[in-house]
């Protein structure tokens, strides 16, 4: 029999694939407390809850394997017969780890896998010890309240309502047990407020529920008596103290129904927030466009008389637009806490596997971060987490002999920074040896002696993020921090972002994630180069700096400037001069920008202005650069390429290093006519 449309069900599906993401995170995280306070029984509910609720939603969804499974499990549990040698951690783990795999398999609509090792588990535990059946029937038999229970009979009994012990019993001969009980529970939801549930035997044939309500107890009895369903229910009031029987009110006609409970969360698809957010930057770009008509008409006609309407009303629209948009980007953001829960499970896992003891502390999880960007910097930092764990802290015994202790820490730290989310992975491991990553990155032929013989300690630990560097030799011998940087930089880079690390030998690691607070708009600076504009984020503009080409000076292949006594070094977006000795006065700008810790200058011909942009992503089609990371269109319909910070100082880097040269507009110069003709042909401004 079909419930519900075909639509209506694939909305349904859609809701609890992401309810049931929640679940899992919610028993892994149950599970970790029970592992730290063995036998808790709260902590034992709370497992039970979760796959309770997780049982019933796959039942409504039709998802047949999950919702027996889970419903096996839930029995075991209630029998609380478990051996002494058998772990009920273990169990709820690899529960965990079974469900969120048979969930995947319906995603993307292929069989379930075998749930062989968790049934065997399962089977394990209800075969505990015989003399322990009698009293685990016992005790699951009696109603065990706890305190939070105990505080909601309080509150419903100081509020005027009534609070019964309802039994219900499913009929035996009903089909669908387990969608019996979801009626059941609606049932009860419409005469009041569930206080506890309970079931009164193992299965689901007979359940149990506190229910706060103002009605009487035959109107409770008549709501939940459905037929074909309920064969029997039971209504009996109950006191706050022991929820022991008491005599049922006489009456409760006249007193108010009781209060709908509204719901404040709404779900909404990313893709929808996002097309509402493009439809907020194509409004900043229409109202860059009315803002220059508007000056054109000013300059013209200085004395009309609109002058001051024309101002007011551009004054009123811009601060509704700069509201809208800051209303539609706190939708976009959510808290780090989302991308760190699950981690403490993950640490777990990867400490045992290399017989290691590691505490990880959390903080910062209230930060907020854009979606979009939670969810691409989970791959990076779970590799960086692993690694952590697996090469840079070291064993109980190696740490003992180092006078630390023999539980290692990992931290995750987040917080704000500008305009900025700056995440922290930090170890207190063995560090990193720069004198081994050299002597590896020479072996590889990653660079010359020479040039080994020059590299300060930063740069020698710059080394670790070039490609190929890392092998599986090398994991033994340079605290395994090597491997797979290289990725973890490109995704960063993809992201708009940076990583750098920070080590002391024998001390511990950090690695250091800064990241924008979202990728839609952001405030940037426009300048030019040979006649091109482009721009850069604003945020990252520590300084800007005027100089003449005389000015400079070369060091090592670079150019430096001098400035307030520091040496700063530069980068030429632009072709140098052919000889600056034949114009030493030529003036310049000098944009000094912060990437990471490090303070480096962009050399441009001209500043253009400070602008609001909404970026506009580039495929591979229209831009075959990494040295430009997105595109924007003026009010006046210009093309304005963003550039890629990081991408253009590593090739800078490695442009000295190879002796090629400076990073020249060449390139910059031809993608940008590129990016203009493509999008014109897309029906662009410009």
């Amino acid at each position: 029999m079909t419930l519900f449309s075909d639509e209506r069900g694939a909305e349904l599906r859609a809701l609890f694939f992401e309810s049931a993401q929640e679940l899992l995170q919610s028993l892994n995280d149950e599970t970790l407390k029970l592992e730290q306070q063995p036998g808790d029984q709260e902590t034992i509910r709370s497992v039970r809850r979760a796959i309770h609720t997780l049982k019933g939603d796959a039942a409504a969804c039709g998802f047949r394997e999950l919702s027996e499974l889970a419903h096996e499990l839930e029995d075991a549990l209630a029998l609380e017969s478990s051996s002494a040698e058998f772990s009920l951690v273990e169990l709820a783990f690899t529960a965990a780890d079974t469900f969120e795999a048979m969930l995947a398999a319906y995603q993307q609509n292929v069989a379930p896998p075998d749930a062989a090792p968790l049934r065997k588990m399962i089977a394990a535990l209800v075969a505990g010890p015989t003399q322990a059946q009698p009293e685990a029937k016992k005790a699951s038999a009696e109603w065990d309240i706890t305190d939070a229970e105990q505080l909601s009979i309080q509150k419903a009994l100081g509020g005027g309502n009534l609070v019964y012990r309802v039994t219900v019993q499913i009929d035996p001969a009903c089909a669908m047990p387990i969608a019996a009980r979801q009626l059941i529970l609606n049932a009860l939801q419409t005469s009041g407020e569930i206080v506890a549930e309970r079931e009164k035997t193992a299965g689901i044939n007979r359940l149990q529920f506190l229910l706060a309500t103002r009605q009487t107890a035959e109107q409770v009895a008549t709501n939940c008596t459905i037929p074909t369903v309920v064969s029997d229910a039971n209504v009996t009031a109950v006191n706050s103290v022991a929820v022991a029987e008491a005599p049922v009110a006489a009456s409760t006609e006249g007193l108010d129904p009781v209060p709908t409970t509204v719901e404040n969360t709404l779900r909404v698809d990313a893709e929808r927030i996002d097309a509402v957010l493009n439809l907020v930057g194509e409004l900043i770009i229409g109202k860059s466009m009315l803002q220059q008509t508007v000056q054109d008409f000013l300059r013209r006609n200085p004395k009309d008389p609109l002058r001051g309407r024309f101002t007011d009303a551009m004054g009123f629209q811009a601060r509704v637009l700069n509201d809208l948009q800051r209303s539609v980007m706190k939708i976009r953001m959510v808290p780090v806490e989302q991308l760190f829960r699950r981690f403490p499970r993950m640490v777990r896992d990867v400490a045992r596997q290399c017989e290691k003891q590691v505490d990880l502390v959390v903080s910062g999880v209230e930060t907020d971060l854009d979606k979009g960007l939670l969810d691409s910097v989970a791959e990076p930092l779970t590799h960086l987490v692993r690694n952590a764990i697996s090469h840079g802290i070291e064993t109980p015994e190696e740490r003992t002999k180092a006078r630390k202790s023999p539980r290692g820490t990992l931290r995750l730290h987040a917080s704000h920074q500008g305009n900025q989310v700056i995440i922290e992975i930090s170890d207190d491991g063995h560090g990193i040896d720069a004198q081994k990553v050299k002597l590896r990155a020479l072996q590889k032929n990653l660079i010359s002696a020479e040039e080994a013989a020059r590299l300060t300690e930063p740069e020698i630990i710059e080394l670790l993020f070039r490609p190929g560097f890392s092998t599986a030799e090398q994991i033994t011998e340079i605290s395994g921090r090597g491997v797979g940087l290289d990725v973890v930089r490109s995704v960063l880079q993809r992201l708009k972002g940076v990583v750098d690390i920070e080590t002391n030998l024998g001390q511990g690691t950090t690695f250091r994630l800064r990241l924008p607070l979202t990728l839609a708009i952001i405030k940037a600076l426009l300048f030019r180069v040979e006649g091109r504009l482009y721009a850069v984020p604003l945020n990252a503009v520590a300084e800007i700096t005027r100089a003449h080409e005389s000015d400079l000076h070369q060091v090592n292949r670079y150019e430096v400037l001098q400035l307030r006594g520091q040496a700063l070094s530069l980068i030429r977006l632009g072709r140098p001069p052919v000889d600056a000795t034949k114009n030493p006065s030529k003036k310049i700008f000098v944009l000094v920008m912060s990437v990471g810790d490090r303070k480096l200058g962009l050399i441009v011909d001209a500043l253009e202005s400070e602008e609001e942009l909404v970026i506009k992503a580039l495929d591979d089609n229209t831009v075959a650069t990494d040295l430009v990371s997105g595109a924007s269109i003026l009010g006046d319909g210009r093309v304005v390429l963003i550039l890629n910070l990081a991408a253009i100082i590593e090739r800078s880097f490695k442009a000295s290093n190879e002796q090629t040269g400076e990073v020249t507009s060449g390139l910059l110069l031809s993608q940008s006519d590129k990016v203009r003709l493509s999008m014109q042909a897309a029906g662009g401004h410009s």
